[in-house]
Order: structure tokens, then C-alpha cells, then sequence
């Protein structure tokens, strides 16, 4: 359900921030700041429209979602689904920072409230949704997934108040999983719903940019990166695996474990022949880590060679 939640959001960051290619001026990136001259205009816009949006969001999701509420409680999730769920909540709350900072400067705001700002409306969103699962009788306030939606808000604004770039970006990536068709009712029955649920399908990344962070040459390419990547495999229940069988009858039983990957990546945003404008639109939508050789490693089948795209397991 929270994903289903954060995809909305996301989808809503990704039309402001388009936006501003048409609109901005100068536009800046995220790399290399530069001095804007404030707009109130379109700040008051930012304003209005992120107000709206957040009061249109809860009032659908009491609709929706939380309409039987009970006393406020909190559970304990953090050993679910490999804690995928956790590293999750750390993308998308880097997601959010970043995007709610690029509006921030697309209005002209400075550097450092821009960024304040930006890890501001990201605990906004997520905190809330985190306090209506306190008193939703289905859920319940996560401590872990609070502390996940901090971390991937100060992984922006860490690197974006140490350095004025972000040397260190989120990914996501997916493959189809064979799992889902075992439980549908709890990973998905078409691939849309897959997408969001079903975790054995999900990889996060965090990608390096090379020429950032290590002594290269100026022949090297700005745009490179190292991505390492984590995933979780075998799993068709959150803590544990419930008994499932085949459409036989006959019982059938995963091992659940954890995927660890290295690849190489593209910070598109960095590209020297792009201007100013799609730089910070693209560096602010790039979200799906690029199709590339990888190596895996799992404690089941070792060390693992993808030519392309993740193997489907």
C-alpha cells in the first residue's frame, strides 16, 4: 500500500520538476549550484500547489485506505522481507528530498534553505503516512521505517550541504520475479501491482559518481559511475514463509535469501553536451538504475555473471 502511496508522490514531484525546463531562468543543476534570482511568483505557486496535494492526499487516503481507525500503536516490521521494505522507505525519502529541493530552487530559494526545505516536505509526507498507520487497525506505527525515511533524507542533504553535489544517488531497478504467481493475493496478481509488492522483484542501488570521488584525469567521463545494488530472493510471506503448493497439489518450498550486486551505471545529468535545464530535470527524474553487466553474490549460488538485465529468480 505505501508504495502505491509514494508512486503518486513521486509521479507528482516528476510533473513540477518538468515544468521547469520550459519555465526556469537560468535553470541550475544539482552539481554545480549557481545563484538564481528569487521568483516569488512561482514560489507561491510551489507553495499552493505542495498545500493542496498534501491536503487532497490525506483526505483520499482516509477515504481510502484508513477509513476504521483505532487507538494509536506502533509493530515492529523491521525483520520483514529481508528489510527490502526498509531500503525502500531510504530511496524514496532520498527521492522526495531531492525533488522537493529542486522546486525549492527552481523559486529562486537559496542553497541552504532550499535544501532544508526540500528534507523538510520529504518527513512531511512520509511522517504522516507513518502516523496514520499508528492508528490504522491493519498497521501500525514503524519505528524502523521512520529511521529508513531519515536516512535517505540526510543521504541528500549530508551530501548536498558537504559538498553542493550529490556524489552518491539513488536507484531502483526490477525484473519480473517467478515468485508472485505462488502468492498472488500478497505479491501481486498482474505485473503493475508486482511492481510495488512484490519485493523479490526489487533491486536498490546506490550509485557513485567516479570522477567525484576519485583522482581521475579530465579525459575521464564525468558521467560514469559504480552502482551497488541489494536484493532479497525466495520470499512469498514478510517474516517467514507460509505453505504453499503448486497447482498440483504438490508442496513447494523457497530458501529466502539476499542478492548483493556491482555494476556499472550513468549519471546522465552529468553529460557535457546537455545545458543547464535538462541537467537538473534529468539528474531529478533519473530514478531507474540503467540496464548493465553486473556481478551478483548470494550465500546460494555464489558469484554470478548478468550479461544485461538481473537474472529472473
Amino acid at each position: 500500500m505505501k508504495f502505491w502511496i509514494y508512486t503518486i508522490l513521486i509521479s507528482w514531484f516528476c510533473h513540477l520538476t518538468t515544468a521547469s525546463i520550459t519555465r526556469a531562468q537560468p535553470p541550475i543543476t544539482l552539481t554545480t549550484p549557481q545563484p538564481e534570482s528569487f521568483n516569488r511568483g512561482r514560489l507561491t505557486g510551489v507553495i499552493i500547489g505542495t498545500t493542496v496535494f498534501y491536503g487532497v492526499t490525506l483526505f483520499m487516503l482516509k477515504k481510502a485506505w484508513y477509513k476504521k481507525s483505532v487507538p494509536f500503536h506502533s509493530f515492529n516490521d523491521n525483520r520483514e522481507w529481508l528489510q527490502m521494505d526498509k531500503v525502500g522507505h531510504v530511496a524514496t525519502a532520498y527521492l522526495f528530498t531531492r525533488g522537493g529541493y529542486e522546486l525549492m530552487k527552481w523559486s529562486g530559494v537559496r542553497e541552504g534553505p532550499a535544501v532544508l526545505t526540500g528534507g523538510l516536505l520529504a518527513l512531511l509526507f512520509q511522517s504522516t503516512i507513518e502516523v496514520f498507520d499508528g492508528y490504522s487497525e491493519g498497521w501500525g506505527f514503524s519505528r524502523g521505517d521512520m529511521l529508513a525515511n531519515i536516512t535517505g533524507t540526510a543521504l541528500f542533504m549530508g551530501q548536498q550541504y558537504g559538498f553542493g553535489e550529490q556524489k552518491a544517488t539513488m536507484r531502483f531497478g526490477w525484473r519480473k520475479s517467478i515468485y508472485a504467481p505462488y502468492r498472488p493475493n500478497v505479491l501481486g496478481k498482474t505485473t503493475g501491482v508486482q511492481l510495488l509488492k512484490d519485493y523479490n522483484a526489487q533491486q536498490y542501488w546506490v550509485s557513485f559518481n567516479i570522477a567525484s570521488i576519485a583522482p581521475v584525469g579530465p579525459s575521464f567521463p564525468k558521467w560514469l559511475n559504480l552502482a551497488v545494488g541489494y536484493s532479497g530472493s525466495g520470499m512469498v510471506g514478510g517474516h517467514e514463509n507460509p505453505q504453499i503448493f503448486d497447482k498440483d497439489g504438490r508442496e513447494v518450498k523457497f530458501e529466502r535469501y539476499r542478492q548483493f550486486y556491482v555494476s556499472p551505471d550513468a549519471d546522465l545529468s552529468r553529460i557535457g553536451t546537455l545545458d543547464d535545464s535538462w541537467r537538473r530535470f534529468i539528474g531529478t527524474v533519473q530514478f531507474q538504475k540503467i540496464a548493465a553487466p553486473s556481478l551478483e553474490f548470494n550465500r546460494i549460488h555464489g558469484v554470478r555473471f548478468h550479461p544485461f538485465l538481473v537474472k529472473k529468480d
